[in-house]
């Protein structure tokens, strides 16, 4: 009985076995990065004439990698970057608007009222990342969100006033 099923096993497996053959093979996945169509240097604004898209199959596709060119557009780049290598989102940053050290417009915003200083910048960003600001007058140290060039928005106005003055302040 043994033999018997081992044969009508030999024999299901030799019909299939055509079958089998003539079946299309799983094609691999593919995805679509950006990649850089010429050397770019560190510090430099992108431009959509500066990319590429390439095909890579889908197994080599890791977080990070950027698969629009309008992610890059206009960003400025942290490293060097080689002509046909994958570009990852941490290549790149928005253009610098504050540097280290520059004079910037604080602009503080309450409810009722509104203060503008002028501050030392001790940190560099770019539109909308968080920097850290110098008042020269009281030398504390503000954290503020760069708004455009030279021009940062702080959080608060409670490093220049206590919360009894602010209330005063106030109609």
């Amino acid at each position: 009985m043994r033999t018997s099923f081992a044969l009508y096993a030999i024999a299901a497996l030799v019909a299939t076995a055509p079958a089998l053959a003539d079946a299309p093979a799983a094609e691999p996945t593919q995805a679509r990065i950006v990649v850089p169509s010429r050397d770019i240097v560190r510090g430099e604004i992108i431009a959509d004439s500066d990319l590429a898209y390439q095909a890579i199959a889908g197994a080599q596709m890791k977080a990070g990698l950027v698969t629009s060119m309008n992610e890059l557009d206009g960003m400025q780049t942290r490293r060097f970057l080689h002509m046909g290598e994958p570009v990852r989102s941490d290549d790149v940053r928005p253009p610098v608007l504050v540097t280290k050290g520059s004079t910037v417009t604080m602009n503080f915003e309450a409810p009722g009222i509104t203060l503008t200083a002028i501050g030392k910048a001790m940190t560099e960003g770019g539109m909308g990342e968080t920097i850290t600001v110098l008042n020269p007058i009281s030398y504390r140290q503000i954290t503020g969100v760069v708004m455009g060039a030279g021009t940062v928005r702080a959080g608060d106005i409670t490093p220049f006033a206590s919360p009894n003055q602010i209330a005063q302040a106030q109609p």
